[in-house]
């Protein structure tokens, strides 16, 4: 079972304390919740309050979670989805949530749960229901999927997959300092699930995109994104359209699967609140 730890029981009180509009943002596989400190400080600056929950066991710093990979261990798309569910509902009113990758996944599955008042889902892995499946997203998830006993494993990424998967739009010395300041081991559940979604009725990683309680949703991709390129991107928008909501897709030019963390994460994260600015 899910436990809230003290860190984000801190950031709820915080939050439930004030009367501005609470943001809360995901992070995805191989990041921590540290990797949104910059926007976390942005919002508030707007005058937003800032939550950054992680996935349930998650370490506190890079190191910590680099000396002890197997906390990461078999935690899966329904595990952390509950997690937030969990955190969400005990803010006094409805969060907007900003998700990257999983994470971008994670946001549409509370919102399809009617729990977001308005929700920016970055570079967003695929549900079930998505269809394309490109060359590259296959090769940026093979450290993972090309061993099935990694299912149940923390799977750390080299810095040369990390290169192809997260870092291909910057240059090689950009690239090696976001691998040392922020990449982590991560769960290899979710990747497999992601995988198998549309041959698994079952799956965890489904979203209700009918639901008329999702509120506004903005699906954002960065034009050089090798893990989730605009196929899969565009595929998830189209299945969202479905929903009598305000629907939005919007392709960031020449930015890939690091646009949160990288130098020009500004630009995506002005983006997103430009978003959350007309609705909440």
């Amino acid at each position: 079972m899910s436990v809230v730890t003290d860190y984000e029981i801190d950031q709820i009180e915080r939050a439930n304390a004030t009367d501005a509009q609470p943001v809360l943002f995901v992070h995805g596989l191989w990041l921590l919740p540290s990797s949104w400190d910059r926007w976390a400080t942005l919002f508030e600056e707007a005058g937003y309050v800032a939550l950054t929950p992680g996935w349930p066991g998650d370490p506190q710093t890079v190191e910590e979670a680099n000396a002890h990979p197997e906390v990461f261990a078999g935690k899966s798309v329904g595990d952390v989805a509950d997690h937030l569910d969990d955190t969400i509902r005990r803010l006094d009113r409805k969060p907007a949530i900003i998700g990257h990758s999983f994470g971008g996944l994670l946001v549409q599955i509370l919102a399809g749960r009617g729990l977001a008042a308005a929700t920016v889902a970055i570079d967003t892995a695929p549900f079930r229901g998505v269809l394309p499946l490109p060359l590259s997203a296959l090769r940026a998830g093979s450290p993972v999927l090309r061993n099935p006993r990694n299912r149940n494993r923390a799977v750390p990424l080299t810095y040369e997959q990390w290169r192809y998967a997260f870092a291909n739009a910057v240059d090689e010395e950009e690239a090696k300092q976001l691998y040392e300041e922020f990449a982590v081991p991560a769960s290899g559940v979710p990747i497999f699930q992601a995988a198998a979604a549309n041959l698994n009725p079952w799956t965890e990683a489904k979203v209700d995109s009918e639901n008329p309680e999702r509120g506004p949703l903005l699906i954002i991709s960065g034009e050089k994104d090798n893990t989730v390129p605009w196929a899969i991107a565009n595929a998830s928008y189209r299945r969202q359209q479905r929903n009598e909501g305000v629907t939005e897709i919007a392709e960031i030019p020449g930015r890939g699967h690091a646009l949160t963390i990288d130098s020009g994460w500004r630009e995506v994260a002005d983006k997103a609140l430009e978003f959350v600015r007309r609705f909440v």
